[in-house]
């Protein structure tokens, strides 16, 4: 079991939008349950919408033990997707004792880059008793501009490397979650779902690159 989560200080920088589509592609090749840890309740309003054979699991688990739930309820999961609270906060912490990989995604604005470093105050904390592999993710970058580099450059402030991979702004994700599915299901071949494919096959080379360390500490 790979324990995957999504935070960031700030919200409104795609969480929920990046934890669905994630899922949903890690699905295609794995087991898959995603945990709502976000108070607003986003990823379970999402499941509402959804046809009642969804691929995978949600549930709500806004808890600060999260951390000693996840090990039991997601047990038979190749994969436990966390979408994370919009503060760094007690719930936040217990997140990241629960996962092996935090990605944090961060939207071409100075604010979002400031935002991150609470988060990662979170991590160095956590750190002491477990190691986390924590990453950036740029989301929401508008094509033919320059703002992918200058976050790029921005985020090398931090010790934290940043996914080669960047989901773009494109109206599909939000179009194809106000009805209960997601770019992969509604556009499969569209620039949207190639997006998220690349991402998550770059998700997965990190969790093996993790897997194999653990074998051999």
């Amino acid at each position: 079991m790979i324990v995957l989560s999504w935070l960031n200080q700030k919200g409104g920088v795609g969480k929920t939008t990046l934890s669905i589509h994630v899922a949903t592609a890690l699905s295609r090749a794995g087991t898959v349950l995603l945990v709502d840890a976000d108070p607003q309740g986003s990823a379970l309003d999402w499941q509402e919408q959804r046809a009642a054979d969804g691929a995978f699991p949600v549930i709500g688990l806004a808890k600060t033990r999260l951390h000693r739930e996840i090990p039991v309820i997601g047990r038979h999961y190749d994969w436990v997707v966390i979408d994370g609270p919009p503060r760094a906060n007690d719930l936040a912490k217990s997140a990241i004792a629960a996962s092996d990989i935090v990605l944090i995604p961060v939207q071409p604005s100075p604010f979002d880059v400031w935002a991150a470093q609470d988060i990662l105050t979170l991590v160095e904390e956590c750190a002491v008793l477990k190691p986390v592999d924590a990453r950036f993710v740029v989301n929401r970058l508008f094509l033919g501009t320059r703002l992918g580099a200058e976050v790029r450059d921005a985020l090398a402030a931090f010790p934290q490397p940043v996914l080669t991979t960047a989901i773009h702004n494109r109206t599909e994700y939000a179009a194809a979650l106000r009805v209960g599915q997601t770019a992969l299901d509604t556009k499969p071949s569209g620039p949207a779902a190639r997006d998220i494919v690349t991402l998550t096959d770059e998700i997965r080379a990190i969790a093996l690159q993790e897997e194999r360390h653990a074998q051999h500490r």
